[in-house]
């Protein structure tokens, strides 16, 4: 299991889909993950430091998970099935809820707990990206441009 680091979100058009980029802490690997723009907001909101008025579904939860005294261990990014990305959020007490992986993410990154990527997810979805010397946006958006959601599905 590859410990991950979300690279970013980025909205593509003229499809008009967020993607999230999550990289390899220790390694070269990338794992795309188209997600929805609520998601994509959610979890650039939480990248800028921007703290809305009132909470948004995953502050709600993190709130939640306070006042009853659980803690979040970790995020797995735990299966790829005809394109669909599978997610686990893990508790303490060993405690597993499947859950989307742009929500599992968009907690994570609120609670501050990492996210990891089955070898197998990333066996099959995952893209090394060359040249460490290249700027990782820059990286992303050449990949975005040979890229389409149906590349992930049925693989």
């Amino acid at each position: 299991m590859s410990e991950m680091r979300v690279v970013g979100v980025r909205v593509e058009l003229p499809a008009n889909q967020p993607i999230l980029l999550l990289r390899e802490s220790d390694g070269d690997r990338y794992l795309p993950i188209w997600i929805g723009s609520v998601e994509a907001t959610a979890i650039a909101l939480e990248q800028q430091g921007v703290k809305p008025a009132r909470p948004l579904t995953h502050d709600l939860l993190k709130d939640v998970l306070g006042a009853l005294d659980r803690r979040l261990e970790q995020v797995r990014i735990t299966d790829l099935q005809e394109g669909t990305f599978y997610a686990e959020l893990v508790f303490d007490g060993d405690v597993r809820v499947s859950a989307r992986p742009s929500d599992s993410v968009a907690l994570a990154l609120r609670v501050g707990v990492p996210i990891h990527a089955e070898e197998g997810v990333l066996s099959e979805a995952g893209l090394i990206i060359p040249d460490e010397q290249e700027d990782e946006v820059e990286k992303f958006r050449e990949f975005l441009d040979t890229v389409s959601p149906e590349d992930f599905a049925g693989t």
